[in-house]
């Protein structure tokens, strides 16, 4: 269910953002549901790595790598 709501902007940010909807053939509704899931997702992605980490600090690799060797598989 979608809920409707209400923002204040001024008037040449709100018509320079429909412009850039347009030539990207989107709604300003559109970008902004974009906007609010990747915002209230944001977090959690950078929480979920940070708590990955924090997992494997104690993996040692025991040296640095070159970027072939990084890259090699």
């Amino acid at each position: 269910m979608l809920k409707n709501i209400t923002m204040s902007a001024e008037e040449f940010l709100v018509q320079k953002a429909r412009q850039k909807a347009l030539k990207e053939k989107m709604s300003l509704n559109d970008l902004f549901r974009q906007w609010l899931l990747k915002y209230t997702t944001s977090n959690e992605s950078a929480q979920d790595y940070k708590k990955i980490m924090k997992q494997l600090k104690h993996v040692d690799a025991g040296r640095t790598f070159n970027r072939d060797e990084a890259n090699e598989r």
